[in-house]
């Protein structure tokens, strides 16, 4: 009981928003995915400017808008991150006082909310469940198994984190997973992408640790009450959802 009363603010958050979920998924419409990714990048793109220590630029909160406008009627979104890098090396090439800086947040958090939307329309709503499910399952099994009998530091740039936890994680979010990919592929395809997903949402999660850290600052935001910001929340699936559609594409 003290343990879930620590954390109530967190936990709150966290129902409120697996909810909100499962309504959007259930509505299933390409245009409000494409609304309610499109609001989660913008505000991960601004959170993400912080973390690089970016100044606040209009220009490059705009070229982002643009791009995720783009993402709604070209049917390759995940290339459009490959556009803009020959985009941006063009531009500096052109002028040598722009900085390959600004160009940070156009790789992260960029490339995964485009993967997670070319996923969407490539695989379905099943996929993003199944990736959900994943990686907030990886969340669980750490945080319940390194509470448990967490000892050994994972690693320095998240001294909270356990190897005990870390593997605990991985091992829940694989199976939890695995059930959900039965709906979409093979159980062996479905265990061999899970484990992938679990695996990266870690290092995700560890990604964003390291960004925080160097930027001096305990969370990416404020906008969600006991998670932070919206980096905060997301961080995992940035990293899990390149690996899952990579693979799908690959294995299936």
């Amino acid at each position: 009981m003290d343990l879930f009363g620590e954390h109530k603010e967190r936990i709150i958050t966290g129902v409120a928003l697996v909810v909100a979920l499962l309504i959007i998924g259930i509505i299933d419409n390409f245009f409000v995915m494409w609304a309610v990714f499109g609001a989660i990048y913008l505000l991960a793109f601004k959170e993400a400017l912080k973390l690089f220590e970016i100044e606040q630029n209009n220009t490059l909160l705009v070229a982002a808008s643009i791009l995720w406008l783009i993402a709604g009627v070209y049917p390759y979104g995940d290339d459009l991150f490959v556009l803009a890098g020959v985009a941006y090396a063009s531009a500096v090439a052109y002028d040598r006082d722009i900085s390959w800086k600004n160009f940070l947040p156009f790789i992260y958090p960029t490339a995964g909310m485009l993967f997670i939307f070319t996923m969407y329309q490539e695989y379905g709503v099943t996929s993003l469940l199944w990736l959900l499910i994943t990686v907030a399952m990886t969340d669980v099994g750490a945080y319940a198994v390194g509470k448990s009998i967490g000892k050994t530091q994972f690693s320095p740039t998240s001294p909270n984190k356990t190897m005990e936890g870390v593997v605990g994680g991985i091992a829940v979010a694989t199976f939890s997973g695995m059930f959900m990919g039965l709906t979409i592929v093979d159980l062996d395809i479905a265990f061999l992408i899970s484990f992938g997903v679990a695996v990266s949402s870690i290092f995700g999660d560890l990604f964003e640790s390291s960004l925080k850290r160097s930027a001096g600052v305990k969370d990416s935001g404020n906008l969600l009450p006991g998670h932070g910001g919206v980096l905060d929340r997301i961080d995992g699936y940035l990293f899990g959802a390149i690996v899952m559609l990579v693979l799908l594409r690959g294995l299936v």
